[in-house]
């Protein structure tokens, strides 16, 4: 968009918008965001029950619970491994039982496979205890005006990951 339209001076000196983050400070910012929601996930996971679920079996009790019944084959696709290592994932978490399988309702030669009762539970305890851990975190260490800040980057961070 031209200046005339954002409202801002071009900069005498590199003709760019007033107030335009450069290229490189962006990649840096983008950068520290990154690095910085990496360790905020690994405090999550920390914070939540590990009991005998790895982050992979948990990461597909969250898919279900997100997205509804899926295929090995479609658990697969959305978490990058290949089927037969999903089959793997998916025939523990049966074991256990926290998730169910069920016929295709339309491919006879493909199962479903959904959360049980103990599944959704497994969730729920789970997202509990990392919500918690949040909450309490920015109560205790974040003062009111950086509490607001913190919802409105949240809101630009939703932004970010829309499509």
């Amino acid at each position: 968009m031209p200046a005339q339209e954002t409202g801002q001076e071009p900069d005498q000196e590199t003709g760019k918008e007033a107030g335009r983050v450069s290229g490189t400070a962006q990649e840096r910012a983008a950068a520290d965001l990154a690095a910085t929601v990496s360790q905020l996930m690994r405090r999550l996971r920390a914070a939540s029950p590990q009991g005998s679920l790895t982050p992979s079996q948990r990461t597909v009790l969250g898919r279900l619970a997100g997205g509804g019944p899926a295929t090995t084959a479609d658990l697969a696709r959305a978490e990058l491994v290949r089927p037969q290592s999903m089959r793997v994932i998916v025939a523990r978490l049966e074991e256990l039982g926290l998730v169910a399988r069920s016929p295709h309702p339309t491919d006879g030669r493909q199962v479903l496979f959904s959360l049980t009762g103990d599944g959704e539970e497994a969730v729920a305890s789970v997202r509990h205890s990392k919500h918690a851990w949040l909450a309490d975190a920015i109560a205790d260490r974040l003062t009111p005006d950086e509490q607001r800040t913190l919802a409105d980057a949240a809101l630009l961070l939703k932004r970010l990951v829309e499509e």
